[in-house]
Order: C-alpha cells, then sequence, then structure tokens
C-alpha cells in the first residue's frame, strides 16, 4: 500500500522509472528506443552518421529532462538514473557507446558528485574501447558555491540551453572540438536561480523532501530539494522575480545592449499563469537594466517532481548563439522549426 500522505499515479515505487521510461518510448515510438536491460533511451534512427553524438543523464524526476531532449538538434541519447540518483557508471558506458557513430562523443554533465563521478568512469572505459569523448560540466547555479549533491555551482535549467546550441551545431557537421567550444560558451554566458513554494515528494519517501511552512518560500532552491539561500516569508510574485532576476544579473555582469535569452522554469507543479506572470515582471527588469531579450521562453523544462516553484534563466547571446538556437530542432518536449 501507498503510504496515505502520497498520492501519486505510480504503482510501485521501486517500478516508477522503469515505467516511466516505458511510457515514454511507447509515446515516442518513432524517435526513441530503449536499451535492453538498461535505463537508456537514445534516438531510434541512431547513430546518426557524419555527426558527433550528444549525451547525458542524470537523475530522474527532473522531466522532461532528460530524455524528453533526444532528437533531431539536440542529443542523441540520455541515461535515467532512479529518482534524483545519478545513473551508474555502466549506463553512461552503454549510452556513449551507443551513440557514438565514429565522430566522436560530448557528455554534457550537469554539476553533481554522482553525475561527475559516474560520468568520469564511463569515459575513461568508453575511451580504452576507442571512442573519442569529451566532456563539459554545467554549472548555472547562482545561489550557492556548494550543495549538499555539489562541490561547485549545481548545474540546472541552463543545461538545456547547452544541449539545444550544442545540439545545433553538431547537427551542422562540426568537429568534436567545435560542438565542445559551442558548449563551453554557453556554459560561460548562463545563470539561473531559483525558488521553491513548497517541496516535492519523491515516490519512495511518500512524504514531503523538506518542511516549509505555509507562509514560507526558499530562494536560491535546488532541483533536487537542497538548501537555497534564505528562507522568507511569502512575498508578491514581482518580488520573487526581482530577488531571483537580479541575483542572476548580478553574477553575469553584462553591458547595457547586450541581448539575451532567458527561461522561465516551472519547477513541476506551478501553473503556466504563475509562471507568464513572472516573465513580464522579469522582461520590465531587463529593460530597466538596458538588457535586450533576444527570445523567452516560458515553460516546464527541467522540474522537480511536483515540487511548486519556479526558476529564471538568463543566457547572453551573440550572432552564433542566436543562431544556434534558432537551427530547427526536432524532440519529445522541445521543437523548434
Amino acid at each position: 500500500m501507498l503510504p496515505t500522505i502520497m498520492k501519486k499515479l505510480i504503482n510501485d515505487p521501486d517500478d516508477v522509472v522503469d515505467e516511466m521510461l516505458d511510457g515514454m518510448t511507447a509515446a515516442h515510438p518513432d524517435r526513441l528506443r530503449r536499451l535492453p536491460d538498461t535505463q537508456v533511451l537514445v534516438r531510434d534512427d541512431g547513430p546518426v552518421d557524419d555527426k558527433v553524438a550528444l549525451v547525458t543523464g542524470g537523475g530522474s524526476g527532473h522531466e522532461p529532462t532528460h530524455a524528453g531532449y533526444i532528437g533531431d538538434g539536440m542529443l542523441d541519447g540520455a541515461a535515467a538514473g532512479d529518482v534524483f540518483s545519478s545513473p551508474t557508471a555502466d549506463e553512461f558506458e552503454e549510452l556513449i557507446g551507443a551513440c557514438d557513430a565514429g565522430d566522436g562523443v560530448l557528455a554534457i554533465i550537469k554539476n553533481y558528485e554522482g553525475d561527475v563521478m559516474n560520468f568520469e568512469t564511463a569515459i575513461e572505459l568508453a575511451e580504452m574501447e576507442g571512442v573519442e569523448v569529451e566532456s563539459v560540466v554545467v554549472n548555472d547555479d547562482v545561489a550557492v558555491e556548494d550543495s549538499l549533491y555539489t562541490s561547485g555551482r549545481r548545474g540546472v535549467c541552463g543545461t538545456i540551453l547547452v544541449h539545444k546550441a550544442a545540439g545545433a551545431k553538431a547537427a551542422q557537421g562540426a568537429d568534436l572540438s567545435e560542438v565542445k567550444r559551442v558548449a563551453e560558451k554557453v556554459v560561460d554566458n548562463v545563470g539561473t536561480m531559483g525558488t521553491a513554494l513548497t517541496s516535492c515528494v519523491t515516490p519512495e519517501k511518500g512524504e514531503p523532501t523538506f518542511d516549509l511552512g505555509d507562509d514560507e518560500i526558499e530562494l536560491g532552491i535546488g532541483i533536487h530539494g537542497e538548501p537555497g539561500t534564505e528562507r522568507t516569508e511569502a512575498m508578491p510574485a514581482d518580488e520573487v522575480t526581482e530577488h531571483l532576476t537580479e541575483a542572476v544579473l548580478d553574477d553575469l555582469d553584462l553591458d547595457e545592449g547586450q541581448e539575451v535569452l532567458t527561461v522561465v522554469n516551472g519547477m513541476g507543479a506551478t501553473p503556466q499563469m504563475e509562471l507568464f506572470v513572472l516573465n513580464r515582471r522579469l522582461q520590465e527588469l531587463l529593460g530597466e537594466r538596458g538588457l535586450e531579450t533576444y527570445d523567452a521562453w516560458v515553460g516546464d523544462y527541467m522540474t522537480s517532481l511536483d515540487m511548486a516553484g519556479a526558476s529564471i534563466t538568463v543566457c547572453a547571446v551573440d550572432d552564433e548563439l542566436k543562431e544556434l538556437f534558432d537551427a530547427p530542432a526536432d524532440t519529445p518536449a522541445l521543437t523548434v522549426k
């Protein structure tokens, strides 16, 4: 029996990731394929010849991250760990080997200790098999320098922009060094900060992962419920947006007139209405700073199960990055035409 505190559309908590992956492939049989006896999804038409392969992975519970971005113009495959847990090194090795078509593989890693360690081990094993592999580590969370799962800044929603730009570069036929350069360019120019209105509830635990009062919010929260920078009384949307945006912009230190791409990302249980309210104030703040919005994304891109809250991402762009962000992509979670 499930604990009475938890109401979720699941069966056995131990089976939720396995059943989710089967459900994803059933929904997208012409796009996704699951490697036998793994929690790895890859492109159904892969490996793709004459193209650098892009791979990633991490704990489940952040959907549509990671496998939702597999497809033309983005990822070639992704490994899914258990909820909020890294995939094993063996799974990452299977992923790399299945996606390599002979032109090399770029591993895009969010900065969490388990992901980094297991991916590094997998890369060593893949290289022993003759696969050329490079990696980039995404650390866009400006809130805290070290957290429960990290040494250094966490990797959060800015990772999706790395997938998009590097995936577009790979689709153009660029070599591995060029694809990595573009990925690092995004990492160097992106910042994110989030807030939580409620805790999330993991299927295994069946109760909130942290205590947050009815009149409290957490600023700078991590996507696994890691503590943020401040727990404070609930405040209007404009004040939350100002706190998050100013922290990101102070970190990026952009010149007046700089063009940016913005992302207002829902954490899993936040209505679109509220995300657009945040975006309204975000765009006003950018104007007040003399910044120009090239594009604005609003939606659920990297969630935290059923957490109510949002994150704000700002990425400085130039002509190269604008071309790559505008390039076609066709994935379950993101389509650009």
